[in-house]
């Protein structure tokens, strides 16, 4: 005897959740299929917890700069057991809340591992799940690379599950994973190296972000080791030894993190069984609509290697539940536009198209307006690091096709600029708006 469902999410994540939730809100009978922590990577090993750790590092910044303002110089010590416990409380409390508001709103939890039988069976703990629609957001997985000893290292999963602090510690990768943990180690007191294949780390970010954070690195305690290419890893904890294809090599290393990427998790689903088409990295191809090549099957958030963000997952799933079953039949996200916000240090906030974008789509008809200072931030400080913004414009009326900031508060002004951008604001509506002063974020509106 198998139970009925209008809606059927596997992955307890952020996507999964926000699907189900909306379908029951708008009256269908919805579960989620989850085997882990409510949550999903976001929640449990990804953006909560590195936020977390993100602010502790910036704490740290500020108790060794309260000397510029007067205060007794300290050099921060953290009690790393003491920060892990504190953040895996929080976190416990948010599965909590989770758990909480499925209950709320009438969504039916399945824990175990979810497969299908077939397109409108699934398989969890023995029991039979049927419904009329099925949602994959199952996520993605740390990726490892192919090299001998690679197991010797931790990947960013098992970075929130260090019991220490690393006193000598490399980072491999160049995305926002690899940026933002040099960063919080670093910040915490570790001897960090961010290891990356080309000449910089975020090379699909504009360019001036590139520069940018190359330049700012090395000034909050990061080395840049670049071209580097790992071919071994190999010692013990303390005595570690990342070596490269050219000869080159870090000792001495107590912890090597990988932070190459991510796949999508799709092990043991039972797609063929669903007869669900993937790519050739292991993606879930989907229409506008977050439709699989299976009729009554979606899939939305990481899983379908379009914009890897929680917020866009979110987004997507509740688009998708007011279409179905909301009255909604147009609703859908719309991929691009889509700010994103790298926490860094200091942090990175951009949203649509690059300089190099921009120009490939519209030539000469670019126009692009950009500012470098020192934030008040560091009025008092010998120790300075420039924040950089930018605007890119198309057209005689320059409308702004893109919005790139790295400094101080640079992750919380990108939203209302966000919203600006993707209105189809011009660079005249932003010099019209008075500024607010003393800011760094004035400086949006007050570029020539």
């Amino acid at each position: 005897m198998s139970q009925h469902f209008d809606l059927i999410a596997i992955g307890g994540g952020s996507g999964g959740l926000a699907t189900a939730r909306r379908a029951s809100i708008h009256g269908a009978r919805a579960a989620v299929i989850e085997s882990a922590r409510l949550g999903g990577t976001c929640v449990n090993v990804g953006c909560v917890p590195k936020k977390v750790m993100w602010q502790a590092s910036e704490a740290a910044e500020m108790l060794r700069r309260a000397s510029d303002y007067g205060f007794q110089s300290v050099e921060p010590s953290v009690d790393w057991p003491l920060l892990k416990r504190r953040r895996d409380a929080y976190i416990e409390r948010l599965n909590g809340i989770y758990q909480r508001n499925l209950d709320k709103d009438g969504v039916t939890l399945f824990r175990g591992h979810g497969r299908f039988l077939d397109a409108r069976t699934l398989e969890v703990g023995g029991e039979r799940l049927t419904a009329d629609h099925i949602v994959i957001a199952t996520g993605g997985k740390p990726r490892w690379p192919s090299v001998p000893g690679a197991e010797l290292g931790l990947d960013s999963d098992g970075f929130f599950a260090m019991e220490q602090r690393p006193e000598r510690v490399a980072v491999v990768g160049a995305g926002y994973i690899a940026v933002e943990l040099a960063g919080v180690l670093a910040g915490l007191g570790s001897d960090t190296s961010l290891v990356v294949r080309h000449h910089s780390p975020l090379r699909g970010f504009d360019a001036m972000l590139q520069q940018g954070l190359v330049e700012a690195l090395p000034q909050h305690g990061v080395e840049v080791v670049s071209q580097f290419i790992p071919a071994a890893i190999s010692g013990r904890p303390g005595e570690l030894r990342l070596e490269a294809g050219d000869g080159r090599a870090l000792e001495r290393l107590d912890a090597v993190i990988w932070a190459i990427g991510r796949d999508a998790n799709t092990d043991d689903l039972g797609l063929e069984q669903a007869g669900v088409g993937t790519d050739a990295y292991g993606n879930i191809p989907v229409d506008q609509w977050q439709a699989t090549n299976v009729p009554g099957v979606y899939a939305l958030g990481d899983i379908t290697g379009q914009v890897p963000l929680t917020p866009v997952a979110i987004a997507a799933g509740r688009r998708l539940s007011d279409r179905l079953f909301g009255g909604m039949p147009e609703r859908r996200l719309e991929y691009h536009c889509i700010p994103t916000v790298v926490f860094s240090h200091p942090p990175i906030g951009t949203v649509g198209l690059t300089e190099e974008e921009a120009r490939a789509v519209h030539g000469n008809a670019v126009a692009v307006f950009s500012t470098s200072f020192v934030a008040m931030h560091y009025a008092l400080s010998e120790h300075k690091i420039r924040t950089h913004m930018k605007l890119v414009t198309v057209g005689d009326e320059q409308r702004i096709v893109g919005a790139h900031i790295m400094g101080v508060g640079a992750d919380e002004m990108l939203q209302g600029f966000a919203v600006a951008v993707r209105m189809g604001a011009r660079k005249a509506d932003f010099d019209d708006t008075v500024a607010i002063h003393p800011t760094s974020a004035e400086e949006m509106v007050t570029m020539t």
